[in-house]
């Protein structure tokens, strides 16, 4: 989990999130889609489940049924702003915060 600013794309933090992690497939939003994204993941020898832009001239084929399982993480993430302290980011340091929503993700995970 990485943490960034508001206005910061997801897309940038991309590289870091799959980096020193064992990856057979990556599925991930079409927030996510670029060349230099899917070209790091499948030099890894993995499989990027990302659909492609709308704008793009050339639109890449993935595993539309893989693409369902996204649905997880966004129930989870759903449940973790079910968290007041995190759905309204009352901390006002980056540390405070993320710390809050690794407890949420464990309260989440023990039920």
């Amino acid at each position: 989990m990485t943490l960034t600013g508001g206005q910061a794309a997801d897309v940038t933090q991309a590289g870091a999130l799959i980096e020193d992690v064992p990856i057979e497939v990556v599925i991930a939003d079409k927030g996510y889609d670029s060349r230099a994204v899917v070209k790091a993941i499948e030099d890894r020898g993995a499989e990027a489940v990302i659909p492609s832009l709308k704008n793009r001239a050339e639109q890449r084929a993935y595993d539309r049924d893989r693409y369902k399982d996204r649905n997880l993480v966004e129930r989870f993430w759903f449940k973790v702003k079910q968290y007041r302290r995190v759905a309204t980011r009352y901390d006002k340091t980056a540390r405070n915060f993320l710390a809050f929503v690794h407890v949420a993700s464990i309260m989440i995970l023990l039920r």
